[in-house]
């Protein structure tokens, strides 16, 4: 049996090998959700928020998979991809019930981690990921989903 830490490095040499392609940036980021929803079982939703280059406190939705969402534009400070943008740390909600600030997208989702994406020092986007599992993230989640953060920078 493989264990997790290698299976989420494979997936991060497929992912720089995405970011190394001649595709566009939306199709870059397009593949990056593709692969992460494809082949960890516990991302059941991901998706890239970026910063609105015309109102610098409000996310707008990128590329994703799965289930569509209702929350297309996010003000800075509303709900836990809000709060991380407005923070500019990553935030993880094991249990997102017990979270006051939390815009829920479906019944299903258990648990909620979001990354900031930084270019030069300054906030551009973000990583999410929903989990329909409680208490599915760990240390790994967070320092891999971190380097995907990182690779995304260099997209765009």
């Amino acid at each position: 049996m493989i264990k997790k830490s290698e299976s989420l490095n494979y997936l991060l040499e497929e992912i720089r090998e995405t970011v190394a392609s001649r595709s566009g940036s939306m199709e870059k980021l397009t593949a990056i959700c593709k692969l992460l929803k494809k082949n960890v079982s516990h991302y059941n939703w991901v998706g890239f928020y970026l910063v609105n280059p015309e109102k610098q406190d409000e996310l707008l939705l990128g590329p994703y998979e799965g289930e569509p969402t209702e929350h297309v534009r996010i003000p800075f400070g509303q709900g836990i991809c809000g709060q991380a943008a407005k923070t500019s740390k990553p935030f993880i909600v094991q249990d997102v019930s017990k979270e006051k600030n939390y815009l829920s997208c479906s019944i299903n989702v258990k648990a909620e981690m979001v990354v900031p994406i930084f270019k030069k020092g300054k906030i551009i986007g973000e990583l999410d990921i929903d989990s329909h599992v409680p208490s599915p993230f760990t240390d790994e989640d967070e320092k891999f989903l971190d380097n995907i953060a990182k690779l995304a920078s260099r997209i765009l």
